[in-house]
């Protein structure tokens, strides 16, 4: 099994594989070759099934349509329509404040928080479902309190949206076919 091996100042081992099924293994700097490779070979059967899966997801990926010029625009506009809205709704329910929020047709990513508060999210939500919509904005507003993805950070998301890993399992189903088909656009 082919695989890279990304160390850093961590103390635990993780495995991380692609869209494109490429196998990264994160490891803290003094951990000895054989014990990563140990830990990849206890862990071959998840390995195989995960790129198995990123394989089919990648040619479920690969079938859809491309958007057009016209439907992009009209995702623009009803997202501008929309997002605000919920933001403001959600924000006033979690008790934190936001900066500017931009919609942009982002090609990786679903939403982001920066550090000054600015929200950035994807016309792409319009295609989504609106509890699914609703998750996006609840995650991002919970970066306004945690800037990360610590336990503390999941327990405030799930305060607001009990069933997050419900809405987080339809991205894993759907999400890349979404984006996959904002990249056909750019490649057309």
């Amino acid at each position: 099994m082919n695989y890279s091996v990304i160390r850093s100042r961590r103390r635990t081992l993780s495995i991380e594989i692609d869209r494109t099924g490429n196998v990264k293994v994160r490891a803290p700097y003094r951990m000895p070759n054989k014990d990563i490779k140990a830990f990849i070979t206890e862990k071959q059967d998840w390995i195989s099934k995960q790129v198995e899966k990123a394989a089919a997801d990648a040619a479920k990926a690969e079938a859809a349509e491309p958007l057009t010029a016209e439907l992009l625009d009209e995702l623009f506009e009803s997202a501008k329509q929309d997002i605000p809205g919920r933001v403001a709704r959600h924000s006033e329910a979690m008790g934190v404040t936001y900066g500017r929020i931009t919609i942009r047709n982002q090609k990786t990513r679903w939403g982001s928080c920066s550090a000054k508060g600015n929200l950035n999210f994807n016309c792409l939500l319009m295609l989504v479902p609106e509890d699914v919509r609703d998750y996006v904005v609840i995650h991002e507003l919970a970066h306004r309190k945690y800037m990360n993805h610590s336990k503390n950070f999941w327990h405030e998301v799930e305060s607001f949206m009990p069933d997050y890993n419900e809405k987080r399992k339809w991205f894993r189903a759907h999400g890349d076919e979404l984006m996959q088909r904002m990249l056909k656009m750019a490649r057309e």
